[in-house]
């Protein structure tokens, strides 16, 4: 048994201390917000296995001009904060190769092969059950081209992990989905789909086992220590040393990495959504605007709309002219959709190759990294959360976990 830090109780710190609680070991999590909405509970509710897709490709670089051209698009930049972005920005356009591309593909194809098994025993240990369910999902396309691209996708995603899709017609989504009234070009209908009960409902789950069973300190680190004796934390209140350490801090991970003298590429990839929780009506499965980079998702008490990629400074002022642009654009699918709801913001941490971090430090077994999920937090915090478990268990090194090595960045 050991005695274990983890910076960070999101979804993958609570994720990764309920793992660690079952095997015994002796655990603290540092949060600065415990009762506080971490990006995870905004999370579209999908245990999304067929996305193995990283955001950097080829095929992205030829659409992002236009999409910058729309300050309320699928995509945008803050522009007072691009110098700060910079970096990660030149790294993201290097990772849009097609070689670094099926690279990342396979990587997430790993994650993906073991992530629902993993979140059922993740679950079992928690006393968790009920809280995923496989409704499949509707994308729905503006165009033939748009269908074509994401039949070509389909097909690769089948290739890699056997998941099954079908082209539909509108009529056909529109029976799958009756509140499609709108009109579009094509759909597709994937059943590999899993959606969860609520993502804030999950977390505080796993935080209130997490709390039953270990200590839980309402603090921030500011800085790791490393000594003979162990890793230090310290916190504005004080400092304690610990065995081992895990980093899952969310975005703000890279000032823990950056103290350690490691470099990380990191940054705050951020969504927009609204949730209702009021209607008289919700859809029976998640539905993608694959054209506008949003989806509509059923929650277990509501309905949210939400999506797209926001790059800024974490700490840049939020635009919810965002959330009301989705919005605006589900009505042509979806005239049913009222005003109203409850706007949110939420700061996916995020790498240049949609690649998460997931390693030892280097020269230092006893300090591991897990974070730079992305918009996959809540789909891979089981396989994450295994992943460190063995990671913290001093496993001789696995050669497929190469591409989630911080080495990447050194």
């Amino acid at each position: 048994m050991a005695r274990i830090a983890i910076a960070g109780a999101g979804i993958i710190g609570a994720a990764i201390a309920t793992w660690l609680i079952d095997q015994g070991h002796d655990v603290t999590v540092f949060e600065p917000e415990p009762d506080g909405l971490p990006t995870s509970s905004g999370n579209a509710s999908l245990i999304a296995l067929p996305e193995i897709a990283p955001i950097a490709s080829p095929g992205i670089l030829s659409a992002v001009p236009g999409w910058l051209l729309d300050p309320l698009g699928p995509l945008t930049l803050r522009w007072t904060d691009v110098p700060a972005l910079l970096p990660w920005l030149l790294a993201f356009l290097a990772s849009a190769t097609p070689a670094r591309g099926a690279k990342a593909r396979e990587a997430l194809t790993l994650l993906m092969t073991t992530a629902l098994a993993d979140h059922e025993e993740l679950g079992r240990k928690a006393g968790l059950t009920g809280h995923l369910r496989q409704t499949g999902y509707v994308s729905v396309h503006d165009s033939e081209k748009s269908v074509a691209s994401a039949l070509h996708e389909a097909g690769v995603v089948k290739a890699a992990l056997g998941y099954d899709f079908e082209r539909i017609t509108p009529e056909r989504a529109r029976q799958l989905v009756p509140q499609l009234e709108g009109n579009f070009a094509g759909a597709i209908y994937q059943p590999s789909y899993w959606t969860a009960s609520n993502p804030l409902t999950i977390l505080r789950h796993y935080q209130a086992f997490v709390s039953g069973r270990a200590k839980l300190v309402p603090a921030k680190v500011t800085r790791l220590v490393q000594g003979e004796n162990g890793i230090t934390i310290a916190t504005p209140s004080g400092q304690k040393t610990f065995d081992k350490v895990v980093v899952a801090a969310g975005v703000w991970s890279r000032d823990l990495v950056r103290g350690l003298g490691a470099k990380v590429l990191l940054e705050n990839e951020r969504g927009y959504n609204t949730t209702f929780t009021d209607l008289d009506w919700n859809l029976p499965m998640p539905v993608g605007f694959a054209d506008h980079g949003f989806i509509a998702s059923p929650l277990v008490d509501g309905l949210r709309v939400g999506g797209a990629v926001e790059l800024a400074k974490p700490d840049t002022a939020p635009n919810f002219a965002r959330a009301k642009a989705m919005r605006t654009k589900m009505r042509r699918y979806v005239p049913a959709l009222p005003e109203g709801g409850k706007e949110w913001m939420g700061r996916r941490p995020s790498t240049p190759d949609s690649l998460p971090v997931i390693s030892r430090h280097p020269g230092d077994d006893r300090i591991v990294y897990a974070f730079g999920h992305g918009h996959l937090g809540l789909t891979l915090s089981a396989v994450t959360a295994r992943l460190v478990a063995s990671l913290i268990a001093d496993a001789p090194p696995d050669p497929a976990l190469a591409p989630f090595s911080i080495t990447r960045f050194q």
